[in-house]
């Protein structure tokens, strides 16, 4: 089981912290935009009086609300194609589970998510990288090259659109040429869309609007990042495919049921008004703006402007981006601050790719952003490994 790339590096901050260095964590997609608060209300003012398990695929008041959420946004399921989970986590491991035998592979284009290997590595599948590259802004990379990838193995193809930890948009021409090739070839086409709302110029397309592959395409998808309300732990596997979604129920059954009071904070979001992400999304748009302005006036950085999400991924003029993480939490602070980043080489699966680059989430206000950026212009005008 690979160590986080996000996570693994808090030791040194905590360290640095103790020592009287304020630290600006830009190395985890932790909004630090206020959940809402009717969100809060709705656990805070309940009456239960029991707290009892929900139904195994989630409380169908939960899943009625889920799908008016889906027929806004143009996806139209019914409650039974939904099932509630703890967390998009969740939701992929289940996926991976039912969809999978040990030593099958899914195709995932590189860098992506770093749990999707830890995912892969808890169900004995084999992922196969298709690298994407910071030269295109990490576009999908050509169908040629995926179908190259394809074995008698290979069960399906996973993206996260908006992508984390690119936030690259995947286009709608795309999508179509994702859908020819999983008829060809008869895989799944998992899909993350957690950032689903954050899409700053072009227009979302989720696999959900793909025609006539209802038995290939999996919908994950999760609160956390959407409401500001990663702690709920509450995601959705979302499929019209019924032999799936039986296979699915079983594991549901198994860990009994998606947490209570998530669900009652699920249901108040869906009830949120539709012009509620207007500012959200106009607030990342700002930072997105400043921290690809600040990145790419830094000597020698390199940083594609994202079109979704909350991240970017940077190259940076250094030799290792690991040492180079470990060196800003653990050796250096410019007025009694530092940066935390996370190194890119755990958002990459072929060994020696993104040694030079780092992934930064701007969830932290503008102010904070340009005080993080002056301690990396700062870092890189004075550390020893750089190139």
């Amino acid at each position: 089981m690979p160590p986080s790339p996000i996570r693994k590096l808090v030791p040194f901050a905590e360290a640095a912290k103790k020592k009287g260095t304020i630290v600006y964590h830009l190395n985890i997609g932790q909004p630090d935009i206020e959940t809402p608060k009717a969100v809060m209300e709705a656990v805070r003012d309940n009456h239960i009086r029991v707290l009892e398990y929900s139904h195994s695929a989630g409380n169908e008041s939960y899943r009625k609300k889920l799908v008016e959420y889906y027929n806004r946004v143009g996806i139209h399921v019914n409650t039974d194609q939904i099932i509630v989970t703890t967390g998009a986590s969740e939701a992929i491991l289940f996926g991976f589970l039912a969809c999978f035998d040990p030593e099958d592979e899914i195709i995932i284009p590189e860098p992506f998510y770093a749990n999707y290997h830890a995912f892969a590595v808890s169900t004995g599948v084999k992922v196969v990288p298709v690298n994407s590259s910071i030269d295109t802004g990490f576009a999908l990379p050509s169908i040629v090259e995926i179908e190259k990838m394809i074995t008698p193995r290979t069960k399906a193809i996973l993206i996260c659109n908006p992508n984390n930890p690119t936030g690259y948009v995947y286009t709608e021409k795309e999508m179509l040429e994702l859908r020819e090739l999983i008829i060809r070839h008869n895989l799944y086409l998992f899909s993350d869309e957690a950032y689903r709302e954050f899409c700053y110029e072009a227009k979302h397309f989720s696999a959900m609007y793909l025609k006539d592959v209802d038995n290939h395409v999996i919908l994950i998808d999760s609160i956390s990042k959407r409401y500001s309300a990663c702690g709920a732990r509450l995601g959705a596997f979302i499929t019209k495919n019924k032999t799936v979604l039986d296979a699915i129920m079983k594991f549901a059954q198994a860990r009994l049921s998606p947490p209570s009071f998530a669900q009652l904070a699920g249901e108040a979001a869906a009830d949120l008004p539709e012009d509620y992400f207007n500012t959200t999304k106009t607030e990342y748009k700002k930072r997105r703006d400043l921290i690809v302005k600040r990145l790419n006036n830094i000597k020698g950085v390199v940083c594609a402007n994202p079109g979704g999400a909350f991240y970017v991924i940077a190259k940076l003029p250094i030799d290792d981006c690991e040492e180079f993480c470990k060196w800003l939490l653990k050796d250096f602070s410019h007025n009694n601050q530092t940066v935390m980043l996370a190194p890119a080489t755990g958002f990459y699966e072929t060994k020696g790719l993104g040694k030079q680059e780092v992934r930064l989430a701007y969830v932290l206000n503008c102010d904070h952003i340009n005080a993080a950026m002056d301690c990396l212009e700062k870092a890189l005008e004075v550390y020893p490994g750089k190139r």
